[in-house]
């Protein structure tokens, strides 16, 4: 079997705390919705398919010049309308998991109303870009795709955080029919109908409202067996290189009640792992003061550690992103060693050095968070832990520098991202002084990658012999491997479980018990006897 790594402890999407310090060889999520496949849970629906059922590909640009492009199953529910009472919108999504799931939303309410998704641009009727805007090299990526869409069909809307910025948008693009700023959803829709009016449903003698309708988990651009659920919105830090506030607001976050009600519909609709989202995931709820709704007959507040616990009800995998290091961390960790949660934390400790967190206005006790993560891995053995850091900030000195990697040694992390400082417009962080030059900051992060690298390699090492169980993702049929992940591994940004000489009962979305054979630097290979 072929051991190439997919090298992805290098990777990571843009986070909301780290996105305007991606170098411009940082990965971006790029994804170009055309050609939707079958829909969850079509057949019981009754819904059909009149799109072309080619995959929906999903692209990421990783740190090392290099790029993958993953197919996956995307979800389209759409009406057996004939073409002249359903018309077609081509949409573009650009950037991270949470961007993604505005575009969810967005391609569910229009497929609700009666649209259909077109395979091309020449095939749409109008074309949505949903743009990216936390770095530079973002922006100019969600221009050129403004004007790519205008040039081939002439007819487009922008949304996006990127839309923060209309004026520029409409001076480089002055044909766009609408421009919307993230998480404007009806404003998305109102705009689609005014150019595009919306299907007379009536017309078609084939509608039936009783079974042809969306499936209540809404439509999904991810593979079938997993989903991101986004809990909130907006960030109340400030921190000095993020402008996440600027393009998306503060804190706000969704009654527990909605949470709770989508993650079931969810796994209804056969999804078998969550993946928590958000800005500041472990802040969910402080907004609404937690207060107290009613789900399934019972009272749950709207806070992080309940939502937690109401989330292991469901018998899925439920994994958490973007938590930042509040001290009631530790009660959910508790939970990961119950073996309620998978035992898996992405959070974002951006650097280790005193004078630099402070610069960043960040949590600046790095001694007090090697103390936590030990504190960890005494109360769950298992816990993986993943976090991303900035390399080259503003004022960042050699010591330092070493103080990062001297903290990286003894904390031994699972799984990093490292992303050399830049700038991007707004951010508080562009006017501080003694800023780093380029070619120390890509030596210090080809620095920081080596040493992390033999931390993994370490790490992964220490697996072989175990056994495991890991989620297909996707199979090579032509060299008979299972391309898995295990609780260490969420997709697109961790390693990956390569399974040898499968049967063909293996199935996309099932859950194997696998034996670890062998490791590199950020894959494992494991062998299958079921």
């Amino acid at each position: 079997m072929p051991k190439t790594s997919t090298e992805s402890m290098n990777t990571t999407t843009m986070t909301s705390q780290s996105a305007s310090t991606l170098s411009k060889d940082a990965p971006k999520n790029t994804a170009t919705i055309f050609n939707p496949a079958k829909p969850i849970m079509a057949q019981e629906q009754g819904l059909s398919d009149s799109s072309s059922s080619q995959p929906y590909h999903h692209k990421a640009n990783h740190n090392q010049n290099r790029s993958i492009e993953q197919s996956s199953d995307a979800t389209l529910a759409t009406a057996n309308a004939p073409v002249s009472a359903a018309p077609k919108i081509g949409f573009v999504s650009l950037g991270c998991p949470k961007a993604l799931v505005d575009s969810e939303r967005i391609i569910t309410e229009l497929s609700r109303d009666g649209y259909q998704v077109a395979s091309d641009y020449e095939g749409a009727d109008l074309v949505v870009v949903n743009t990216c805007g936390f770095i530079e090299s973002a922006v100019q990526e969600s221009l050129d795709a403004i004007g790519e869409a205008i040039s081939k069909n002439g007819k487009v809307i922008v949304t996006g955080c990127l839309g923060k910025e209309a004026e520029k948008i409409r001076e480089m693009h002055p044909a766009v029919l609408a421009v919307t700023g993230a998480h404007a959803y009806d404003e998305v829709i109102r705009a689609v109908a005014q150019h595009v009016p919306r299907p007379n449903r009536s017309l078609d003698a084939n509608y039936d409202p009783k079974i042809d309708l969306i499936n209540e988990a809404g439509i999904k651009l991810t593979p079938s067996h997993y989903a991101y659920l986004k809990i909130s919105e907006g960030c109340n830090h400030r921190c000095t290189f993020c402008i996440i506030p600027s393009l998306r607001g503060d804190l706000v976050s969704r009654p527990i009640d909605s949470v709770m009600n989508e993650a079931m519909a969810l796994k209804n609709a056969g999804v078998k792992e969550l993946l928590i989202i958000s800005q500041d995931t472990s802040a969910y709820g402080l907004d609404l003061k937690y207060k107290t709704s009613f789900w399934n007959g019972m009272p749950l507040k709207s806070k992080f550690y309940d939502m937690c616990q109401a989330l292991n009800d469901l018998g899925i995998w439920v994994r958490l992103h973007y938590v930042y290091p509040y001290p009631h961390v530790d009660k959910v960790v508790e939970l990961m060693g119950e073996k309620k949660l998978l035992p898996y934390l992405d959070i974002p400790f951006q650097h280790a050095s005193h004078s630099i967190l402070k610069a960043m206005k960040r949590p600046a006790h790095s001694e007090n968070t090697l103390a936590r993560i030990k504190a960890w891995r005494e109360i769950c053995p298992d816990i993986v832990i993943r976090s991303t850091f900035v390399v080259g900030f503003p004022g960042e000195t050699e010591e330092d520098f070493q103080c990062l990697l001297d903290w990286l040694v003894e904390a031994r992390l699972d799984r990093v991202g490292a992303f050399t400082y830049s700038e991007v417009e707004g951010a508080v962080a562009n006017d501080l002084p003694n800023h780093v030059p380029e070619n120390i900051k890509q030596e210090r992060y080809e620095r920081l990658m080596a040493l992390q690298q033999d931390i993994s390699a370490q790490k992964l090492q220490e697996k072989v012999g175990k056994t495991l169980m890991v989620l297909v993702d996707d199979i090579d049929s032509d060299e008979n491997i299972a391309i898995c992940r295990s609780y260490a591994d969420a997709p697109e940004i961790d390693g990956r479980v390569y399974v040898d000489e499968i049967n063909a009962q293996v199935k996309v979305g099932q859950f194997l018990t696998v034996t670890i054979d062998d490791a590199s630097e950020y894959d494992l290979f494991a062998s299958y006897k079921g």
